[in-house]
């Protein structure tokens, strides 16, 4: 017995250092480590007992509750403390005691040495073994007597999601250096004094994983790892895809573009913004367009595209802006006013909604007012060039929340004047 009781903390104690040693190669670990263990079943204690008593079988009951930890999917450790009640059989003498300890123990996780993963993901195998601290006490002669115990065990898994597992248990349990009899009227002698106390132990219960992992080591296997791998491939791939991507087909990807909505067609620079070389927010493009259309009309070789121009307007690439809490247009901005003005010139049945737009700043009640008021300005400016009354509609749409509210240049965009023609 003592050559057994040495051999099993010396393997208790290598699976300890073995566990340290995989700690330090493991690398970032990909699975939770941490687990809570509630366990209740029967127990039978074998011996010591004074001739005339001998515990029922089984007896009821036990409670065992732990927490380990596991270093990596192989080897941890567990702390644990465990609660029996030895009963007499119905043919001993009467007595019943109670028994406690708390064992620290080495654990190896059987099922992932042996991959268990080759033929089952759901059924795992843990062997536990270590030593700890009894006591126990006779409720009839009120006895106590308490010494070092040294515990070795099988679990058996099954698992029930990532969270929970249930578990059934079979420890067996040796108590060293032990004075009395279980049931507590002899007092052993010091010639038998050494592994003489034994109980053996059944329980089934729950194993809760702790953690933000999706997996615990209990059930954690490198083909986890693997296909985690091949997840974040799979997911970069589509992120570059994403980025590659061309909303505006303007030959320059979204994620290198600034202006994602570019008009088709339009030439733009390496930063996908339309090529705009007095600022005067027309593209080019377009504004050479225009000039040759609409200009002094000597030169037949150009023929006005309505719909075109039509839809530049309309799809809100030409505006007027506004300062803050200004309804008097900033100067580049009367350069969209001539732009709208030529069109309805050159288009003398076409007429306008002259759309004006402010901020969140403010109440929304004022923002609805002021969007009146640069709409109205606007129309005054067209009305000055001679543009019938008629043929201008003003709309307030008052706030414009699109922006991020807390952008300063971001509300410089909306604090403006859009169009519309018909």
């Amino acid at each position: 017995m003592k050559k057994l009781f040495l051999s099993l903390i010396l393997v208790s104690s290598l699976t300890i250092v073995n566990a340290q040693t995989e700690t330090e190669k493991s690398t970032e670990s990909s699975f939770n480590k941490w687990s809570v263990e509630v366990n209740g079943g029967i127990n039978r204690s074998s011996r010591p007992f004074t001739t005339g008593y001998f515990a029922a079988t089984p007896s009821f009951f036990n409670v065992d509750l732990g927490v380990r930890h596991m270093f990596n999917s192989k080897f941890g450790v567990k702390t644990d403390i465990g609660f029996y009640r030895m009963q007499s059989h119905k043919h001993s003498l009467p007595f019943t005691t109670e028994y406690s300890r708390a064992n620290l123990q080495g654990v190896l996780n059987f099922g992932r040495i042996m991959n268990f993963e080759e033929f089952t993901k759901s059924f795992n195998i843990l062997f536990h073994t270590g030593i700890g601290y009894y006591q126990f006490r006779t409720k009839d002669t009120q006895l106590t007597d308490s010494g070092a115990n040294f515990i070795v065990g099988i679990t058996g898994q099954i698992k029930l999601s990532n969270r929970i597992a249930f578990t059934t248990d079979l420890t067996s349990t040796t108590n060293t250096f032990q004075d009395f009899s279980f049931d507590g009227k002899t007092n052993i002698e010091s010639t038998r004094r050494g592994f003489e106390g034994g109980i053996f132990s059944a329980t089934v219960g729950l194993t809760f994983y702790l953690g933000k992992n999706a997996q615990h080591a209990d059930w954690y296997f490198e083909a986890n790892k693997n296909n985690e791998e091949i997840e974040k491939l799979q997911k970069k791939v589509v992120d570059l895809e994403t980025l590659m991507n061309d909303t505006d087909k303007d030959g320059v990807a979204d994620y290198l573009d600034t202006e994602p909505n570019t008009m088709a067609g339009v030439a733009v620079n390496a930063k996908g913004v339309a090529i705009d070389k007095n600022n005067n927010s027309v593209p080019d493009e377009i504004e050479s367009y225009m000039s040759k259309t609409y200009g002094d009309g000597k030169d037949k070789a150009y023929v006005a595209d309505n719909n075109l121009v039509k839809n530049f307007i309309n799809e809100q690439y030409i505006s007027v802006y506004f300062d803050y809490n200004k309804s008097v247009p900033t100067n580049v901005s009367t350069e969209g006013i001539d732009f709208i003005l030529t069109y309805l010139r050159n288009n003398p049945n076409a007429t306008v909604d002259i759309i004006g737009h402010a901020d969140e700043l403010g109440k929304s009640a004022y923002n609805d007012k002021l969007s009146t008021a640069r709409s109205t300005s606007v129309k005054n400016v067209l009305l000055e060039a001679k543009i019938a009354e008629s043929r201008l509609n003003i709309i307030p749409a008052g706030e414009d929340n699109s922006v991020d509210k807390n952008s300063e240049l971001a509300r410089k965009l909306v604090r403006r004047v859009t169009f519309k023609v018909k």
